[in-house]
């Protein structure tokens, strides 16, 4: 059983020892680089108010460089789709197992879980059999589908913080009481500073982060290139792969690949080809014009659109509740679509009238300084004065 920390920190109050002294241990599960991206911030925000604070959990490369030992790589587990999911289902299991045993012999005084509902939704009934405090960042997006898992999260989580803004709102309708921190990426990318010299203006090509979705998404972006031959086609490699991976795809194809510099790239393009998900949010927010894709395998596709409720796939439309970019869903992602979207972005009034979206984007995500309420989320539900 985890030990629980109120207690130690009335006794400590009492004994005039600063918080700050205090050696407490936290568990987290981020299964995709994005969430790697905010853990790291999250952990980053924790340790200015604790920083003898000891680290295990899952994760990536920013999460490791934040003092975060390791247990499993989001590289070797961040599967897409159904069929996905269920070919590789053995190693799931096993890492489930795994990480079952870890967190026991690390006893940490709470389990923060980052997104990746399919196995953190499994982990949190796990986690309350064992009477482990568990903290939920970042919703799962039940709010398209699957709204039962509502109940799972009023059951096996001690606290839930979401980021996007219409979530609050929702789990009030479900009857769960959620904290509201903002979205993390209004810090990250405010403090932006990488823009680089390059010879033509830049049409960035963002494949996604999984080698299922790359593989299936970035030969089709790759078509449109003769197309556009007064631009620079780069992509956006991810941290999680390899470049020799790209290299693989792109073949002969005149492309370049800049590895780990998605938001330098962002800083730099004039326009840009998003696979759906966190990158549509990522893009929006630097402002670059972009035209949203997503491709899945056929089974994938099929069982998701009979089971999801929303009416767009990216944040950013989904934030507005409206069209604002354009989506080229499945059989409608091509070359001769995507070429037609683009062309049209380059229009002024379409540029004009995206910019305006965008800035409403800004507005409705909060307030900066979401990692730092979210470490005081945190540390509330421990017993910490902050």
């Amino acid at each position: 059983m985890a030990r629980h920390c109120d207690g130690l920190f009335l006794y400590l109050s009492f004994q005039n020892i600063p918080s700050s002294s205090f050696f407490m241990k936290l568990f987290f599960i981020a299964g995709e680089d994005s969430g790697d991206l905010h853990t790291s911030n999250l952990i980053e925000a924790l340790r200015k108010r604790l920083p003898q604070l000891n680290c295990r959990g899952v994760g990536g490369d920013k999460m490791a460089a934040k003092g975060v030992e390791l247990i499993a790589h989001v590289k070797d587990i961040n599967f897409m789709g159904f069929a996905e999911v269920v070919s590789n289902l053995s190693i799931i299991r096993k890492l489930f197992r795994d990480v079952e045993s870890d967190i026991l012999d690390f006893q940490p005084d709470a389990v923060i879980l980052v997104d990746y509902p399919g196995f953190n939704l499994r982990m949190a009934k796990f986690l309350k059999q064992k009477n482990i405090k568990t903290i939920y960042y970042i919703s799962p997006q039940v709010w398209a589908w699957k709204k039962r898992r509502v109940k799972t999260i009023q059951a096996f989580t001690d606290k839930m913080m979401v980021i996007l803004p219409f979530e609050k709102e929702f789990y009030q309708k479900q009857g769960l009481e959620v904290d509201f921190v903002g979205h993390p990426l209004l810090d990250v990318i405010q403090d932006q500073e990488q823009k680089q010299e390059v010879d033509k203006k830049i049409i960035a090509l963002l494949p996604g982060s999984r080698k299922q979705e790359i593989s299936r998404m970035l030969p089709t972006m790759l078509e449109i290139i003769p197309h556009f031959p007064e631009f620079q086609f780069i992509i956006a490699g991810a941290p999680s792969q390899s470049k020799s991976f790209y290299e693989e795809i792109v073949g002969d194809s005149k492309v370049g690949i800049w590895m780990n510099q998605t938001y330098a790239l962002l800083e730099s393009a004039s326009y840009a080809v998003v696979t759906s998900g966190t990158a549509t949010l990522e893009t929006a927010l630097f402002k670059v014009p972009e035209v949203v894709v997503y491709k899945g395998s056929k089974l994938s596709y099929s069982i998701g659109k009979r089971l999801v409720q929303v009416d767009f796939i990216s944040l950013v439309n989904l934030i507005l509740e409206r069209k604002a970019v354009e989506e080229l869903i499945q059989n409608d992602f091509n070359k001769e679509n995507l070429i037609f979207e683009l062309k049209k972005l380059m229009e002024e009034k379409h540029k004009k009238r995206l910019n305006q979206d965008y800035e409403e984007l800004w507005q409705k995500l909060g307030s900066q300084g979401a990692s730092e309420r979210a470490a005081d989320v945190v540390l509330q539900q421990l017993g910490v004065q902050v």
